[in-house]
């Protein structure tokens, strides 16, 4: 079964970029060149919501329910495979929190930012025709990627609490996967750029300092058709600031989750996902529970 690795992550205005905080294994693979991925998605959120510290918002809780369509092709890369991805995700949120010490709720529906991501293997994983992969056996792949969202959710300056970030932002990174037998295991080490956000509540500017994530995958293959992994991540930096006032919100966060992906048939594939927060400095603390299905065609399947 041959994964998407694609962004799945929802950004809310409030929240530092979940795609820091993403975990998705498989992400460094190899597969036919030409093949072609069609995702549909969806996810449920659930958990406490990290604000600025600047906003005089208290002991915010959030429901969020998310829809993605993805799709990605792979690619050749002077001689190696990758791929190219874009996720349109969108967005049901509900919120509750304190705001002045007074009790509110909100919810917003509309687009969340777009994704786009670039990847490419630089070792182990050669650009292979259907028929030449058929051979292929897995050793080592070391790989990179770039992951970029546009500001392109729904964003109300005059809102506390929005889906779009109004900002970009460009996460690079660096991947390893190793194959003994029947066990993947994988790491992946990046850093998440943010540009600022100059239309922030109360006509402020909003930065945001990078943030630096790890991830780990234990995949084991039952069959050809069935994978499992257990996931993890921690990131850590993240510091805002306010019109150049430094805010008290440097993160230190570590998260865990669980994968289970199985073949229907030769076209068709579902997956379902887990994770859950670990510990949480000054991070959001949430729940994540979520199902895909994946078509793919293309490359003589």
């Amino acid at each position: 079964m041959a994964p998407l690795a694609a962004v799945t992550a929802l950004a809310l205005g409030t929240v530092d970029a979940a795609v820091a905080q993403s975990m998705e294994p498989l992400s460094y693979t190899n597969s036919p060149i030409g093949l072609n991925f069609l995702i549909a998605g969806y996810a449920y959120q659930t958990g406490s919501v990290l604000v600025d510290p600047s906003l005089p918002l208290k002991n915010v809780h959030a429901t969020v329910d998310s829809a993605i369509l993805a799709y990605s092709r792979v690619i050749d890369c002077w001689g190696q495979s990758g791929s190219v991805a874009v996720v349109v995700p969108y967005a049901w949120l509900s919120a509750s929190g304190d705001v002045f010490a007074q009790s509110r709720n909100v919810d917003r529906t509309g687009l969340s930012d777009l994704a786009l991501r670039l990847s490419v293997n630089l070792y182990g994983a050669a650009a292979l025709s259907l028929e030449q992969f058929a051979g292929y056996h897995q050793d080592v792949i070391v790989g990179v990627s770039l992951v970029v969202t546009a500001p392109s959710g729904q964003y109300i300056p005059s809102k506390l609490v929005n889906i779009g970030t109004n900002r970009w932002s460009a996460k690079p990174e660096l991947g390893l996967s190793k194959k003994v037998g029947l066990w993947t295991f994988e790491a992946a080490a990046g850093v998440t750029f943010f540009s600022d956000n100059d239309e922030f509540f109360g006509n402020n500017v909003h930065r945001q300092d990078p943030l630096f994530a790890v991830q780990g995958h234990v995949i084991y293959n039952f069959n050809r058709k069935l994978w499992a992994s257990l996931d993890g991540t921690y990131y850590t930096g993240g510091r805002t600031s306010l019109n150049g006032n430094l805010d008290n919100d440097l993160q230190r966060d570590s998260r865990s989750g669980a994968t289970l992906a199985y073949s229907l048939a030769r076209h068709n594939s579902i997956k379902l996902y887990f994770s859950s927060g670990v510990t949480a400095r000054a991070g959001s603390d949430f729940k994540i529970y979520g199902i895909a299905w994946q078509y793919r065609w293309g490359a003589g399947l």
